[in-house]
This record gives C-alpha cells, structure tokens and sequence, in this order.
C-alpha cells in the first residue's frame, strides 16, 4: 500500500481503536453510580455485596489470561470489538440477575470480558503506533480516563431522570456496542506482526521467535516480573487517591467531607492532563526517560502531602502523584508487548495480571500498615513506590514505537531475549 494511500486507513484506524478505549470506559462508567440500585433490588448487605463485587477483579485475573489464545485465534481487532459488545450485554444483563449467587456469577463474567478486552485494545493500540511511527498509547489512555467520566456522568443522569435500570443498561449496550461493531471494519487487518519492522538484513516473519510458554528464557520471565512490579506501583498510587485520599484529609488533616473527595480528583484530572499531552512528551524526551522522572515526580508529590498536611499541599501532592504516573503503563505495556519471542499477547497479559493483583494488594497492604503505626505513616509507601519507578524504569524501551531505536539494544527484534539487563540510565 502506498503512502498516500496508507495514510487515510491509518487514521481510520486510530480513530477506530480510540473508539474502543472510549466504550470500554464508557460501559462499566455507566453502570457504576447504578449499582446501590441492584444492591438494594436484591437487599444485599454491604459484605455481602462487596464480595459480589470482588468478583469482577476475580475474573479478570482468571480470564484475562486467556487473551493471548484469543488474539492468536481471531486477531486483536475482533476480540477487542466483539468483547466490548458482549461487555456491554453481559453489563445489561446485571438488572435481571434474582439472587447475590447470579449478580456475583455475573459480575465475575464482566471481569474476564474487560480483561481480554483491555489487553486487545492495546494490543491493536501497539500495533497502530507502530504503523504512525510516533506515541499514540498515552491519548488512547486518555480516552480511556475521559470515557470513564463520561460514563459516571450518564450513569448518573439516568439515575437522577428515575430512567429503569433495565432500559438504562440495554440501551448502552446496543449503542455503544454498535460504536464497537462499526469501529471493527476501520481496525487493522493482517497479522499481528504486521507493523513491526524488519531486522536489519532480513525480512520479519509472523511467528519468528515466537517461543511457546514452557521455553520462556530466564531472563525474560525476570523482566516481565520487572514491568509487572512497576505497573503494580501505579496501582499503589492510584488507590491511593481512590481509597485513602479522602481519609487521609479528613482524619489526618481536618478536612470537610466535601473536601475530601477532591484527593482522588486531583489525582485523576492531573493523571487525564499528563496523558493527553503525554505522547508529544515521550516523543520528545523518551519514554523511558518520562516515566523515571514521573517516578520520582510521584514521590516527591506524595511526601509533599504527608510532610504537609494542609489541604493545598495534599491537593498538590496527589496531583503531582497523579501526574507522574500518567505515562507508566503505556511504557510497560509497550515493553511488554516488544519483548522477543513471546506470543502475542503474553507480556500485555502479564502486565495487566500483575496490575490487577497490584490494586487487589495495595487496599490492603496500606490498611495492615495504617492499623500498626497511622495512615500518614502508610502512605508513605506510595512514595516508596515512585522511588521504585525511578529506579526500575530503566528497563523501558526508550522510543514509543518500535525498540529497534533503544539506544541500550535491550529489545531490539534481533537482539537474544537473554541478554543483559541495562545498566545505564
């Protein structure tokens, strides 16, 4: 395909896979400021409830690890599209459930689809921003953040307009599961591997030096533990804005309660901001480099709220937090998903499997530490992790679009998945 002719197609494309970051947002977004209704529909208790819950982080740790099967079998382009729709009925199904035995079933089926889905997503991201040539990933991230408000919004719109919960959800299943179906003609066709370059003298085949699981080398198998460790960091900081944030203020700095919720927002707006201008960054300075300052962005942010605890100085500590963080698991995704000779899929899985176990962990980590000494005490682990960021970060592919740039060679296509780790900045 020629230049001319290949350039409308790849904007097709990106706008296609931005779509599907949007409704992926857009779909859980929607449901969550419903959810008290179905609690209350099936007069659940709150543990009782919190366990039906669980189980969507539940299975996506279960489900999520079958993608790489599903992106071999059809192709990232459909199972994102086509996990997305049936996303969005299995979300409309959740008004119908009678007992907590079905809502849990259920929302453990919501999990493993949003996990095969995300993985897809940026799998079919990845290979997009290698045909541009330039980072794309950290605005589709930014879609993703943006969708999400945009389906609280509605959610809660439906809500205050007495909308049925059943019409609610059915409706934003056909709509944005037909958004989903129309994105699917304007995705990428081909193989997986299509996008990627050549090594320098030959010519790149689709399955060349795809190991199978059980051949994995020692080093790489180290290395993905490495990017799962720094993107579990981003859960420590996004659930502490999330989960802590509001206690924090309030109990530890004498904030009202309608302050107290701003933590959490100062964190996400900050975390959207840095995304939306995040890939002219990466683009300019590398993302390697980006993400090791943001590390240590993040923890001088974090200690500024804890060293301070006013509430300006908090709000600025969990915006700089936020900031910091922005770009981080766009840089690991895209090292995952270039590390040699592993199926499709397999690092974005493993990536997104620790991610998940990260926010499953850190609620509780935090809570075990703020029971033994106090919660400004706790928090301090969330700047322990940007520090694990800035020192860890050095295992990132440096260019956003294909490592046979990286001036450190750690995942050039013809370079041994064995090879040493980097050593230099």
């Amino acid at each position: 395909m020629s230049a001319r002719a290949a350039a409308p197609r790849l904007r097709h494309a990106r706008a296609a896979v931005s779509a599907v970051f949007f409704v992926n947002a857009v779909l859980y977004g929607n449901l969550v400021p419903r959810l008290p209704e179905i609690k209350d529909r099936l007069d659940l208790s709150n543990a009782a409830f919190g366990t039906a819950i669980a189980a969507m982080p539940a299975g996506a740790l279960l489900a999520g690890l079958l993608a790489p099967l599903f992106i071999r079998w059809f192709g990232s382009a459909r199972v994102a599209s086509l996990g997305l729709l049936a996303l969005g009925l299995a979300i409309a199904g959740l008004p119908f459930t009678d007992a907590w035995i079905a809502f849990a079933a259920l929302m453990l089926v919501v999990g493993g689809l949003d996990a095969v889905v995300d993985v897809a997503q940026n799998a079919h991201g990845f290979r997009v921003q290698r045909a541009y040539g330039r980072s794309i990933i950290n605005g589709l991230h930014a879609l993703w953040s943006i969708g999400a408000v945009v389906g609280g919004l509605l959610g809660s719109l439906a809500a205050g307009l007495d909308v049925p919960l059943t019409a609610h959800l059915t409706t934003s299943a056909i709509v944005f599961g037909g958004v989903a179906i129309v994105a699917l003609g304007f995705l990428l066709g081909g193989p997986e591997d299509a996008e990627r370059h050549a090594p320098a003298g030959g010519v790149l085949e689709p399955t060349a030096g795809r190991r199978r699981l059980g051949h994995l080398v020692g080093r790489t198998v180290l290395l993905l533990g490495v990017l799962g460790a720094l993107a579990a960091c981003e859960a420590f900081v996004q659930d502490a804005g999330a989960s802590w944030g509001a206690l924090y203020l309030r109990g530890e700095v004498g904030a009202t309660a309608a302050v107290g919720g701003l933590a959490f927002v100062a964190l996400q707006v900050a975390m959207t901001a840095g995304r939306i201008v995040g890939d002219r960054v990466v683009d300019r300075f590398g993302q390697r480099r980006v993400a090791r300052v943001g590390g240590a962005v993040t923890a001088a942010g974090m200690m500024l709220a804890l060293a301070v605890p006013a509430v300006g100085t908090v709000l600025v500590g969990f915006a700089l937090a936020g900031l910091g963080v922005a770009t981080l698991v766009p840089a690991v995704m895209h090292t995952a998903d270039e590390l040699p000779g592993l199926p499709h899929g397999v690092g974005l899985t493993v990536v997104g499997f620790l991610l998940r176990f990260g926010f499953l962990v850190s609620p509780t980590l935090i809570g075990l530490l703020a029971d033994l000494a106090s919660l400004r005490g706790a928090l301090v682990s969330v700047a322990v992790a940007g520090f694990v960021v800035l020192l860890l970060g050095r295992v990132l592919v440096t260019t956003a679009t294909h490592p046979a740039d990286d001036e450190q060679g750690l995942l050039q296509p013809g370079a041994p998945a064995a090879g040493p780790m980097p050593t230099s900045p």
